[in-house]
């Protein structure tokens, strides 16, 4: 059986798909006019532009710890060809991966550039979310440590932290683990049970995030690897308050979004490129 549980909430915006950025709430209107992701003229320019977000974002999952001997994954969809996706090579540790060495994947799982093989869960996983959301540019998984240990409570963040609003009503739970994902059934369950949301809580497994960017999707997962170790902390220590729905979804509003996302990567980006520069070869 799948479950989504979202907060409760007569929100409309709450409902909005993960990736639309809606309309910008008052507060988040005095920050003025924030950098947007970039366009390009050329899809090769998009291209390389994606690649090296996506080798940044490995390189980003590595220094945070969120490296697990080969597990663990982050894709995006080729701006050529939509139904192809970059991704990791498998086996290759986080920290060694670099734009060239990154490969490229069918429909049929088959890799079409690069000459290494692809992890069968990312396969699994990936190709059907991609191919359930057209909206959801990039996705990412991997096996942290607070993720999973959240993971096996079986339940939702609740929004106890300014940042944690930022996955207010807009995360579900996976509550159907049958073992390492292989299969492309269980991957459709999975985008199923994710719906129109930004993340998901794998049951006994992990986290799973997606975004219309790189930039985005390694944001909230970091962001909600965050989340969970400080609700295990706060639970362990004693009762958490909550935050009212009023005031998760003003936090959503300006934490939440498509926009903040994005935007709320751009220093990891230039930090992990100064400090490991051969990431972009």
């Amino acid at each position: 059986m799948t479950a989504q549980h979202p907060a409760p909430t007569s929100d409309p915006a709450a409902k909005r798909p993960a990736t639309d950025p809606g309309p910008m709430s008052a507060a988040a209107a005095r920050y003025g006019n924030l950098p947007r992701p970039p366009r390009f003229e050329r899809v090769e320019e998009a291209r390389l532009h994606a690649k090296q977000r996506l080798a940044a974002g490995f390189r980003i999952f590595s220094r945070f710890g969120l490296d697990e001997g080969v597990a663990g994954h982050i894709t995006v969809r080729d701006p050529e060809h939509p139904t192809t996706f970059w991704t990791n090579p498998f086996g290759v540790h986080f920290s060694q991966i670099k734009v060239s060495n990154l490969i490229r994947v069918d429909e049929e799982g088959q890799v079409v550039d690069g000459d290494a093989i692809c992890n069968a869960a990312a396969f699994a996983i990936h190709s059907r979310i991609h191919k359930a959301r057209p909206d959801v540019m990039a996705a990412a998984h991997s096996h942290g440590v607070y993720g999973r240990a959240w993971s096996t409570l079986g339940r939702p963040l609740q929004p106890i932290t300014q940042d944690s609003c930022a996955f207010w009503n807009d995360h579900a739970v996976y509550d159907d683990f049958g073992g390492v994902v292989v299969e492309l059934d269980e991957g459709d369950r999975i985008a199923r049970a994710l719906g129109n949301n930004k993340a998901a809580i794998l049951q006994n497994h992990g986290l799973l995030t997606v975004g219309a960017s790189v930039d985005e999707a390694v944001w909230w997962y970091v962001a909600m690897e965050r989340c969970c170790q400080v609700q295990l902390m706060a639970e362990a220590a004693g009762t958490p308050k909550v935050i009212s729905d009023a005031s998760a979804a003003q936090a959503y509003s300006v934490t939440g979004t498509a926009q903040a996302g994005w935007f709320q990567f751009q220093p990891l980006y230039a930090r992990i490129v100064k400090e490991q520069p051969d990431l972009l070869d």
